[in-house]
C-alpha cells in the first residue's frame, strides 16, 4: 500500500491569538483555498496550524497568519515546510 505525501506547511503563531476567533477565522480561511489539515490551541498560548494542499494557498494562508483576525496581535510566525502523509479530508478545528 502507497502512502500518499502532501506538501504542507507546521505552522506555531505566537501573540494574543487565544480567544480571538483566530481558529475559526483560519479555518474558514483554509477551507475557502481548498486547504485540509487542522487548527488548535496550544497550552503555551500558541496557535498551531497544519495546513496540506497546493503550495501556493498554503502561502496565502501563512501570510494572513501574520495580520490573524481583527482582534489579534500576531508577534511571531513559525512556519517548516514539508511533506505530510495526507488523510486529512478537510480543515478542522482541534481542540
Amino acid at each position: 500500500m502507497r502512502t500518499i505525501m502532501t506538501l504542507g506547511a507546521n505552522i506555531i503563531v505566537r501573540g494574543r491569538v487565544q480567544g480571538v476567533y483566530f481558529r475559526a477565522s483560519t479555518q474558514a480561511r483554509a477551507r475557502a483555498r481548498g486547504l485540509s489539515g487542522w487548527v488548535r490551541n496550544c497550552p503555551d498560548g500558541s496557535v498551531e496550524i497544519l495546513a496540506l494542499g497546493a503550495r501556493e494557498a498554503v502561502e496565502e494562508l501563512v501570510a494572513w497568519c501574520h495580520e490573524g483576525p481583527p482582534r489579534s496581535r500576531v508577534d511571531e510566525v513559525s512556519v517548516r515546510w514539508g511533506e505530510y502523509q495526507g488523510g486529512e479530508s478537510d480543515f478542522t478545528i482541534r481542540y
